[in-house]
């Protein structure tokens, strides 16, 4: 028996398939959780939370375009909702309220996840410091690039930006990311 796609299950998801909806939950749920991790700067708590407010966003779609690929749209909305929670009010008074050390330190989850452990391995927590000060525009697409594998058509379908914008922002991304760490590299040199 071959596996539906994406698309085929959200079709099922549509006309009532609950076990379309497990596979969906099954096949996307932990990447979607390491995407929104990296995204939101390490609050797991936060990062569950979106995923769940994400996958509840697309059990709600009453009209799917079936012929639209899966994963992008997934990633729109799980982005579009990461966006918004930091767009609030109250964490918008947040980060600028206080110092930005203060700021990061609550934002800090002290218990590793798979991921953490292996981005350690490979000095993760300097990229992820470094990473994380990046602007949004230029972390998200290298997060959907390099930690999520995405195309840069994905990326582009995914954010709705041309896919020169796309290329402009990951490359822009990847220099600043690279003259950021330059310091933390002559350091273990």
């Amino acid at each position: 028996m071959q596996e539906r796609s994406d698309e085929q299950l959200m079709a099922a998801v549509m006309a009532g398939d609950q076990a379309a909806l497990a596979g969906l939950v099954t096949r996307h749920h932990g990447p979607l959780l390491g995407y929104l991790y990296r995204l939101v700067g390490g609050d797991r708590q936060l990062s569950e939370d979106l995923v769940q407010e994400t996958l509840l966003h697309v059990l709600r779609q009453r009209t799917y375009q079936a012929e639209r690929p899966f994963k992008p749209w997934l990633y729109m909305i799980a982005t579009n909702l990461a966006r918004d929670y930091f767009k609030s009010a109250p964490v918008r008074k947040l980060w600028q309220g206080g110092n930005s050390e203060e700021a990061l330190l609550r934002l800090y989850d002290s218990e590793p996840s798979p991921e953490e452990r292996v981005l350690a391995a490979e000095r993760g927590s300097e990229v992820r410091a470094v990473l994380a000060q990046l602007r949004e525009e230029y972390r998200i697409v290298i997060v959907l690039r390099f930690y999520q594998g995405f195309s840069l058509q994905e990326i582009a379908e995914t954010l709705q930006i041309p896919l020169g914008t796309v290329k402009s922002r990951l490359s822009v991304g990847v220099h600043r990311l690279r003259s950021m760490l330059a310091p933390v590299q002559k350091g273990v040199d």
